[in-house]
């Protein structure tokens, strides 16, 4: 029996799932910002395609990693009215470095570099954490979580025939269904005031003569 132990093993030993779960969490962020040219790219931005078990296990972690960069984009925005706006090394800025305005600078800003240390922690990749506090942060500033779509492949895995899925963040490749009732309902009301108009112009004419 299984009581009490989360998660999935996936035939693999603690440290195996952490290193696989941290470079598939890396390399969907890092689609966001790749070189088309280069062979092996992903053919779409913020895409991934991976077994439904992995996928299930790894959308937590994503999720994790999103709310900790727009927390950590607040307190930089809150922080940066206390930052001085001379440039690094100017005389300007050495004074401002030495006043006690930096070291409230400093405070406010220590909660965000705590959050940018641990998505680091988790993910172990600069080019990734720099994707994820500067893109993804930015793009789901207005979203309070949900910002990654699990979709299940019909054709399985060759091979060992897994189920696929496919992963991504939402908001880029998003496709909006026209619903076909209302879409028929709005065809119908607009031959409705077509008839309706005619009618009119043909009333109006015989009240003319």
């Amino acid at each position: 029996m299984r009581h009490r132990m989360k998660g999935r093993k996936l035939g693999r030993n603690g440290s195996h799932r952490k290193a696989m779960f941290r470079n598939m969490a890396a390399s969907l962020i890092k689609t966001l910002d790749q070189d088309d040219n280069i062979e092996g790219a992903a053919k779409v931005p913020g895409r991934i395609i991976t077994t439904t078990q992995k996928a299930k296990e790894l959308r937590p972690q994503i999720e994790r990693l999103v709310t900790i960069a727009r927390k950590a984009a607040v307190i930089e925005e809150n922080a940066r009215e206390l930052e001085s706006g001379a440039e690094k090394g100017s005389d300007e800025w050495k004074q401002w470095r030495q006043s006690e305005k930096w070291n409230e600078w400093a405070q406010a800003v220590a909660p965000a570099v705590a959050l940018r240390r641990r998505a680091y922690a988790a993910l172990r990749d600069h080019d990734a954490v720099s994707i994820l506090f500067s893109v993804l942060a930015e793009r789901f500033a207005d979203r309070n979580g949900g910002y990654t779509r699990l979709v299940k492949l019909a054709t399985p895995r060759l091979g060992d025939a897994g189920q696929r899925a496919l992963m991504e963040f939402v908001g880029e490749n998003d496709r909006v269904k026209r619903s076909k009732a209302k879409t028929s309902l709005a065809v119908k009301e607009t031959e409705t005031a077509d008839v309706g108009a005619d009618s009119s112009e043909g009333d109006a004419g015989t009240v003319t003569e």
